[in-house]
């Protein structure tokens, strides 16, 4: 994507991403959230996905992997947010491997506790994959 250059506002580039990588996930959002907090899944399209990850500066393929260390290094307590992250960079085309890389790259900062909490998150995503490739 990373269209932050063009006319297109943040919430409609951030859209244009989110449905590349996680088709419905708009929806699916609305309906869980914004009965109790009006306008979050706009928020989260705006702000999260069209003003930081459909910036320019990083691809696609470098910018989900990062993405994924985050959470990694912070403990892995973010599991569901690691699955969608890890799926989404696969979806760009990241590697199992690069991944993999990633994830236990964060061992310095968040410890071997949250890697390999993150590495079962990533081991079941690719299970996941190969179940739906079959």
């Amino acid at each position: 994507m990373n269209t932050a250059g063009t006319d297109k506002g943040t919430y409609a580039r951030g859209s244009e991403l989110a449905e590349k990588v996680n088709p419905g996930m708009e929806a699916v959002l609305a309906r869980r959230y914004d009965a109790l907090v009006p306008g979050l899944s706009r928020t989260i399209f705006d702000v999260a996905y069209g003003r930081f990850c459909a910036r320019e500066g990083l691809d696609e393929k470098t910018r989900l992997p990062a993405t994924v260390a985050a959470p990694t290094a912070l403990g892995g307590q973010t599991r569901p947010q690691l699955k969608v992250n890890i799926a989404n960079a696969r979806k760009v085309g990241a590697r199992q491997s690069e991944i993999g890389e990633v994830i236990f790259q964060m061992a310095l900062y968040g410890g071997f506790p949250a890697v390999i909490n993150t590495k079962n998150a990533a081991l079941e995503v690719f299970e996941e994959e190969a179940m739906n490739d079959e």
